[in-house]
């Protein structure tokens, strides 16, 4: 285990379950931890207060909250407890609307997060990525200009890039500065064009990270996602980050090994659950270092991520004690 005294620092980037999972797992290690958080949703109870309030979305922040969180796991409920039977408030979730209460309060939706991560006694720290409402931009194949983050899957073509509007939007300064002192940097699991790359499409944000001097980690996700990364391989996620990036930066890439048919009592996955292609040869040409392992399991029916197995892996990173079972 890491040793007594200062704590080594971890920033991790997305949004979603796919980040929520892995800092459930992560939490429970001595380690001081920073989320930064894609605030590009405009779905769902998000995209409702986005358009009532001009805030950040907080859906993504909430979740990463909620796994954050040292409560009761009542409390941890009913910030996550979504409405249905009411009219004005169906669809909403309790948590979103007390980020938007606070937000009114205060005034900045940064403090409000702030706020709210000490009533939830939150373990680390959770960051916008902005601190204003932005809008997440795609470029298909086809040339077709798709604007806002839900609408950018229903279109199930390839996605050539993604971009933010105002394309000048500031990071707080708390953000870059938890970059420069990270220990290591930890990209995804999550959907990668519309909660990982939006992270860094903030300049500064996207500039520190390339000066940083943490050791750089891309969890690849399990499996590909209709409507953003269908039939992509480990290769083209990677890929996808560099060119968002301008330079490759990625210093290990953690794949999954496992079999899902192991994990699905015998059955084939679905289109839904297509396990992504770990195309060794290309990744060799834009990784140092290559981890293979079994660090998936299934949660009600779906693959994803073990979040006991990752968190102890990464622990074993930092410590210079274990890679992975294969490279």
């Amino acid at each position: 285990m890491l040793q007594s005294g200062k704590l080594k620092k971890i920033v991790v980037f997305g949004g979603g379950t796919g980040l929520s999972t892995l800092l459930r797992g992560l939490k429970a290690y001595p380690v001081d931890l920073t989320a930064i958080v894609t605030v590009a949703d405009d779905g769902g109870s998000s995209g409702r207060l986005l358009d009532q309030y001009n805030i950040p979305p907080p859906g993504d922040i909430r979740q990463v909250m909620a796994a954050l969180s040292d409560v009761e796991p009542l409390i941890e409920k009913m910030f996550q407890y979504r409405f249905s039977n009411s009219d004005d408030l169906k669809g909403h979730s309790l948590g979103n609307l007390m980020l938007a209460a606070l937000t009114d309060i205060t005034g900045d939706f940064a403090r409000a997060v702030e706020k709210m991560g000490r009533v939830l006694n939150i373990k680390g720290k959770v960051l916008p990525a902005a601190n204003q409402k932005i809008t997440l931009h795609a470029e298909l194949d086809d040339g077709t200009i798709v604007t806002g983050e839900s609408k950018i899957p229903v279109y199930g073509r390839k996605i050539r890039k993604v971009y933010v509007s105002p394309q000048e939007v500031e990071p707080l300064p708390e953000t870059v500065e938890v970059i420069n002192e990270a220990d290591l940097i930890i990209f995804g699991p999550g959907s990668l064009y519309t909660s990982i790359l939006p992270t860094i499409l903030v300049r500064d944000i996207r500039d520190a990270v390339l000066a940083c001097r943490a050791k750089k980690v891309y969890i690849n996700n399990l499996t590909t996602q209709e409507g953003e990364t269908y039939q992509y391989t480990a290769s083209e996620h990677v890929k996808a980050l560099y060119d968002h990036a301008g330079s490759q930066f990625i210093d290990t890439v953690l794949l999954n090994k496992t079999d899902f048919r192991t994990l699905l009592n015998g059955e084939e996955p679905s289109d839904v659950q297509l396990p992504v292609e770990n195309d060794i040869d290309a990744l060799q040409m834009l990784v140092p270092t290559i981890v293979l392992g079994d660090f998936s399991t299934v949660s009600d029916g779906r693959i994803i991520h073990d979040a006991e197995k990752v968190a102890s892996w990464i622990m074993g990173y930092m410590e210079g004690t274990i890679v992975s079972e294969e490279t």
